[in-house]
């Protein structure tokens, strides 16, 4: 089956079908980063994570373009060059680092990414993780994360600090698993107690491209 072919699967799926899996993949979803959450001590915001895609603009046209093999927001993008239900949801929910993208004063650039609270990076380790474990299945591998990240690694706009921490979770998780990614982040969240952080102040070098 070819990619193209991927995005129309969801017409093969009638109504209950698409409602009852695509919410089933919402509280697997949840349900995962939740574990993830509350592993780093994050109790709050694993319980409240992505509360969104229970409104109207982000639950309907899920349902409606569900397959069970793509994200719906990717089909909703591919059918109508925008997914107003991703517009939605990114621009409400913290952990995504598309959230802090902001507007430069700089003539070298259009974008910048603003540096993401400590707290927030940790959920977004979550989420990525947990959207693995729900879209790939029995096919998961605690590398999938670290995998999916390196397909955009050059083109996002994401501040260097955030990008770093990021960067190191998911390749620890890769090669050590979810729990020592977890336990890595948790002691950085403990180590700087909601104050600002810098990769060099959490010791974290550049993961080099022979590596990843």
């Amino acid at each position: 089956m070819t990619q193209e072919e991927k995005y129309y699967l969801y017409k093969n799926k009638n109504f209950f079908q698409r409602y009852f899996g695509h919410l089933g993949t919402v509280l697997k979803h949840k349900r995962y980063v939740c574990r993830a959450c509350f592993k780093m001590g994050l109790y709050r915001q694993g319980i409240f994570h992505d509360m969104s895609k229970f409104s109207f603009t982000e639950f309907v046209p899920s349902v409606k373009y569900y397959s069970g093999r793509l994200s719906p927001n990717a089909v909703d993008r591919k059918i109508n060059g925008a997914s107003l239900a991703w517009l939605h949801h990114k621009g409400r929910n913290k952990h995504h680092f598309e959230y802090w993208i902001d507007y430069s004063s700089s003539s070298d650039e259009y974008a910048f990414g603003c540096k993401m609270p400590l707290r927030y990076v940790a959920e977004m380790i979550a989420d990525r993780y947990a959207a693995c474990v729900a879209y790939n299945k029995d096919e998961y591998t605690q590398a999938d994360a670290w995998n999916y990240y390196q397909r955009a690694r050059d083109l996002l706009i994401i501040h260097s600090d955030t990008k770093a921490v990021l960067e190191k979770a998911l390749y620890t998780m890769s090669i050590e698993g979810e729990n020592a990614a977890f336990l890595y982040v948790k002691g950085l969240l403990k180590k700087t107690k909601g104050t600002d952080y810098t990769k060099e102040s959490l010791g974290i070098e550049v993961i080099p491209r022979n590596e990843a």
